[in-house]
């Protein structure tokens, strides 16, 4: 098992509230975390998508207050959308008796229907963590390569060779095209769904023009940015905000999109192995969201993240707010000797950041003026973590 950073996170969190929330994509190490927190204590784990589990909830409030004194590990608990109700009376009478903290932990491969509900039913009772796959802070510098070209998930990661990773990415995506998905309620054609995944994975950290995706896919505007909405509920996809700040200049309004996992765009374009990757054009914007995403998962909570770009062609590839003043911009360029363009500086003008980095796939960091901070990924990731 490869320890997850959020272990010691969540079990901190079920100290302080009564719930706690581990939302992150299908196979991304949710169920494996929560089972081996159970080790540890009294405890009680119920999927909710086994029938048997399902029925012993038929009478949730009655069965839950027989574990009172266990924490409860609800997996994929979105299915069961009724039962956020009997939760809140369940939490209440406990805190009543002296039981109010680390009662539940909640599991769930989407956010849009599980955020939903519990807002509704559970609002001051829980707290929400995203665990997402594999990042190199968890795997180790030496996996950089492996983990870039794979992806984080952990059956792919550790699949013994690329064409069985491959295998696995493809059987994930179909899976989640024909059964997941759905599930979550209106009917979406899988096969135009999977083309128009792929075109986001062609378009890789590309500003996405809605009525170019609708006209090749033979739908409505409309229609595609109810895809794209999925798939980023779905956690599959991240849509990055640009920076809105009055510059005086034309800005850039559109979403950046990402697939999150490196994994599933290389198996969404057919790419198996580096030399397959390295050979394509997708190439430099894989490695650029894969190490964004790689931030993003040890920023400190409540961070916020953006990118900046103008009219004139100044641009920054992330904009990090850890908090209100405190800014950080980082550029990503996958070249062992890598060159910023006269745009990053000035966007650091209109930006005015605490701090600049270059993130590049070298070993050893070096100043490269103006303040910039050249550096690999890894160095990036501790220092973003510790502020």
């Amino acid at each position: 098992m490869i320890a997850r950073d959020l272990d010691a996170v969540i079990a901190d969190l079920l100290t302080r509230h009564p719930a706690v929330g581990l939302l992150g994509p299908r196979q991304a190490g949710k169920t494996t975390l929560a089972l081996a927190l159970c080790e540890n204590r009294p405890s009680l784990y119920l999927d909710m998508e086994s029938p048997d589990d399902r029925a012993k909830l038929a009478e949730p409030t009655e069965f839950l207050s027989r574990h009172e004194d266990k924490l409860v590990v609800l997996d994929e608990v979105q299915r069961v959308p009724g039962l956020f109700a009997a939760l809140r009376g369940v939490i209440d009478r406990g805190r009543r008796k002296g039981r109010g903290n680390g009662r539940f932990l909640l599991l769930g491969s989407a956010s849009l229907d599980l955020l939903q509900q519990s807002s509704e039913s559970l609002a001051g009772r829980i707290i929400y963590s995203e665990l997402g796959p594999l990042h190199v802070g968890e795997t180790g510098p030496e996996t950089a390569d492996r983990l870039w070209v794979r992806g984080g998930f952990p059956p792919s990661f550790l699949a013994k060779n690329d064409a069985a990773s491959l295998e696995w990415r493809r059987a994930f995506i179909r899976t989640y095209l024909e059964r997941d998905i759905p599930q979550l309620g209106p009917r979406v054609p899988t096969e135009t769904l999977r083309r128009f995944w792929t075109m986001l994975a062609h378009e890789q950290g590309g500003c996405i023009n809605a009525a170019k995706l609708a006209a090749a896919l033979g739908v409505s505007g409309q229609t595609v940015g109810r895809y794209l909405d999925l798939l980023c509920d779905l956690l599959l996809v991240r849509r990055l905000a640009p920076w809105a700040v009055n510059t005086g200049k034309r800005l850039v309004r559109s979403p950046k999109v990402y697939v999150r996992d490196s994994g599933l765009v290389h198996a969404l374009l057919g790419l198996g192995t580096v030399d397959d990757l390295l050979g394509h054009p997708v190439a430099g914007m894989s490695w650029e969201g894969w190490a964004l995403e790689s931030l993003l998962a040890v920023a400190p909570a409540g961070s916020e993240a953006f990118f900046y770009r103008t009219g004139a062609g100044a641009e920054v590839d992330l904009v990090l707010e850890l908090k209100p003043g405190r800014r950080w911009v980082f550029e990503f360029k996958r070249s062992k000797a890598p060159v910023l363009a006269r745009g990053f500086h000035e966007a650091c003008k209109d930006l005015a950041p605490e701090k600049k980095f270059l993130v590049f796939p070298g070993a050893e960091g070096f100043p490269m003026g103006n303040g910039v901070e050249a550096m690999g990924l890894p160095a990036a990731m501790e220092l973003v973590r510790q502020a």
